[in-house]
């Protein structure tokens, strides 16, 4: 009797610490997260699941190219999904369906439709994210400057990392290497963490 107590006690231990376990991870690492529409397709589509790395940007700002879940600047209780096109401090513009950062066209492989619309020469205010989805054309992002904008970095929760469901659809969210298009006006400051170019600019 007594052997199966100390059995029973040693399981109950093993699937609470199991637990725990599992809680830290979901509340400080990793976050679950589920797509909801069709903004960011064909990179996502709807009701796929993710992880979303809650770690990263604690000891780093965003990346320009990086997949981020954010809460909703209107609704906080709403959290959207877009991919980071400009950093603070960077120079913002879109034009005649080219997006351009610091004066460099983006070479968007991922996307499969020209970018519509204008978006007039701007920088990226201090500790904000200009965000647009990668179904471009059917996206609610910072383009929006009355329901979205610039995002601030606050609201940021996290970056995905990880398609886990369907298992079909399973894979790595790598972010992009970019192609450098255009001449760079050499008179803009890349000094900060925006650019010089990230990494995958250079």
């Amino acid at each position: 009797m007594e052997f199966k107590k100390t059995e029973l006690r040693e399981t109950i231990e093993s699937i609470a610490g199991s637990v725990i376990t599992i809680m830290f991870i979901m509340i400080f690492l990793f976050q679950s997260y589920k797509v909801d529409g069709s903004s960011m397709e064909p990179t996502l589509s709807h009701n796929q699941r993710l992880l979303v790395d809650k770690v990263t940007y604690r000891f780093r700002l965003p990346r320009t190219g990086e997949i981020i879940v954010f809460k909703y600047p209107r609704d906080p209780e709403k959290k959207f999904i877009k991919r980071v096109i400009a950093v603070e401090g960077q120079d913002i513009s879109i034009y005649d369906g080219q997006v351009k950062v610091d004066g460099l066209v983006l070479e968007e492989d991922y996307i499969e439709e020209t970018t519509r619309g204008e978006f007039e020469w701007a920088t990226v205010p201090t500790d904000s994210l200009f965000v647009m989805g990668d179904n471009r054309n059917r996206s609610l992002d910072s383009r929006d400057t009355d329901n979205v904008g610039y995002v601030p970095l606050e609201n940021v929760v996290g970056r995905a990392v990880v398609v886990y469901w369907p298992p079909r659809a399973a894979r790595v969210l790598k972010r992009p290497v970019y192609r450098r298009t255009g001449n760079r006006d050499h008179s803009f400051n890349h000094s900060g963490y925006g650019y010089p170019l990230p990494d995958n600019l250079r």
